[in-house]
């Protein structure tokens, strides 16, 4: 049967690993990380203001209904 290794003895393999992986990764200029920023918080802002224009919306729409309803 064999044994489980000890977390601690798994750690210095794991983080030469992370290390290897990190070093093999694109990193995205400051400009284009500064443009997809923009590109998300605008997008943001549209869709919060879109969202609760439909829900104001919606709303209105259901207490209508109730009104006619009731």
């Amino acid at each position: 049967m064999s044994r489980k290794i000890r977390w601690y003895k798994r750690l210095v393999p794991f983080l030469k690993e992370v290390k290897a992986e990190v070093k093999k990764v694109t990193w995205p200029s400051k400009n284009e990380v500064y443009s997809t920023t923009i590109v998300v918080i605008f997008a943001t802002i549209f869709f919060g203001f879109y969202l609760y224009i439909m829900d104001l919306i919606f709303s209105y729409v259901i207490k209508q209904l109730e009104s006619i309803l009731s």
